[in-house]
């Protein structure tokens, strides 16, 4: 296995490390999550107070996706995934305390740390691989994006079922020193053979420039937050709670059932290149994302409708999942790769930054109102709200570009 490594090019290998060492950051953010959900859920949390302790993870977020493009350009994005790995094992050990000590600010201020490394991690594994992919290669550009992303979220989908295996094995204290001692394994080798200036920008660039002048970006992000609002607002609490509570399934049939699910979508994501046609030669475009944006929203509309009506609900939302998952899986892969594809070449971690920092957004609205919006209104309603969402996300898609997208490599603020 070695002899073959070596005989791999240098760029090939510093995507094997960064491919690696998101992995490894995304079993223990999976994990956290799930552990998070199901160990507070068992002390008698409600569920707004168990999507509380996600506010700060998901703020954060927003914030370090926005800065921490800004300091990917200027540092190298080596900096800023090592740094995140860095933080990731302090969050984990301020966990590993006493439950007496498992506040909900103190948790919150834990999970506000969590946030801000998984969005430095992930920004810069995603950034690095515009640098690695030959220019002009596009095709390769969104096999490599797909397949990162796939991966991570697959890896994600274990990371839930790790989650509840720890939980019932080692405790909530043991599972977190088991994941950090992992991760400081890891830093080390990121640390040691990670590229000392992958990702940073030839012309460093301003803090004012940290907003995106792009129309493309701009549009690409607005309908990102949408998409993964649509998506959060019934699977972070509402979706975990109603199969634990409602169905009357166990802690580890709800993290191995959200596990599965997450697998599969993470294999849909990198089969996404295939599923939408770069195998015959075409390279998907603002087209595409609202195409899928519209499916997407009549699974929604669908599942909606049967768990209103309360028609076999928990066929309904097991299969309605499925199929949400996939569909969802070919917009995020699609996504991914349009903003990698637009984005300037020169500092391209201030266009991903900005990118995910709606991501984020997305998200951290999603989360407050899967807590708020289901204890008052019950899961119907958040998936009413979710279809709502990804309205707005195919609209927001109809001014996209088609074809050739003309500021391909356009440098940022330019």
């Amino acid at each position: 296995m070695f002899r073959a490594l070596s005989g791999l090019s240098h760029e090939v290998k510093q995507y094997l490390l960064v491919t690696f060492n998101y992995w490894n950051f995304t079993l223990t953010d999976g994990a956290l999550r799930m552990l998070v959900v199901l160990h507070f859920h068992q002390l008698g949390y409600s569920p707004l107070a168990i999507a509380s302790l996600f506010l700060f993870y998901e703020i954060f977020g927003v914030v370090t996706n926005l800065v921490g493009g800004y300091l990917g350009a200027r540092l190298g994005l080596n900096r800023t995934m090592n740094l995140g790995l860095t933080l990731q094992v302090v969050a984990l050990a301020m966990l590993a305390v006493p439950a007496s000590v498992l506040s909900v600010p103190y948790v919150m201020a834990a999970q506000a740390l969590s946030g801000i490394a998984k969005d430095l991690n992930k920004m810069s594994a995603k950034s690095s691989i515009k640098m690695l992919v030959p220019k002009g290669q596009t095709g390769a550009l969104y096999k490599w994006v797909a397949i990162l992303t796939g991966s991570k979220n697959a890896l994600k989908g274990v990371g839930f079922f790790l989650g509840g295996v720890l939980l019932m094995g080692l405790g909530f204290q043991g599972a977190m020193v088991a994941m950090a001692t992992v991760l400081l394994l890891v830093l080390g080798l990121s640390l040691a053979w990670l590229g000392k200036d992958l990702g940073k920008a030839k012309n460093k660039p301003k803090f004012s420039e940290l907003f995106s002048k792009s129309r493309n970006i701009n549009l690409l992000s607005a309908a990102r937050l949408f998409l993964f609002g649509a998506r959060d607002v019934w699977f972070v609490i509402a979706l975990p709670i109603t199969l634990g509570s409602t169905f009357g399934w166990s802690h580890s049939a709800v993290g191995g059932f959200l596990a599965l699910w997450v697998i599969g979508y993470g294999l849909v994501q990198g089969l996404a290149p295939r599923l939408t046609g770069t195998a015959r030669g075409v390279i998907p475009d603002g087209a595409a994302a609202l195409n899928w944006a519209g499916i997407l929203a009549l699974v929604t509309a669908a599942v909606a409708l049967g768990v209103q009506l309360d028609w076999q609900p928990q066929f309904t939302l097991v299969f309605g999942l499925m199929v949400f998952g996939a569909v969802f899986a070919i917009n995020s892969s699609l996504h991914s790769f349009l903003i990698v594809h637009y984005a300037g070449e020169d500092g391209v971690s201030l266009d991903v930054g900005f990118y995910y920092m709606a991501n984020a957004m997305g998200r951290l609205i999603g989360t407050v109102l899967s807590g708020w919006v289901f204890q008052v209104a019950g899961l119907a309603a958040c998936l009413w709200i979710a279809l709502a969402f990804l309205v707005l996300t195919t609209l927001i898609s109809l001014g996209l570009p088609r074809g050739a997208h003309p500021n391909e490599g356009e440098q940022h603020g330019v």
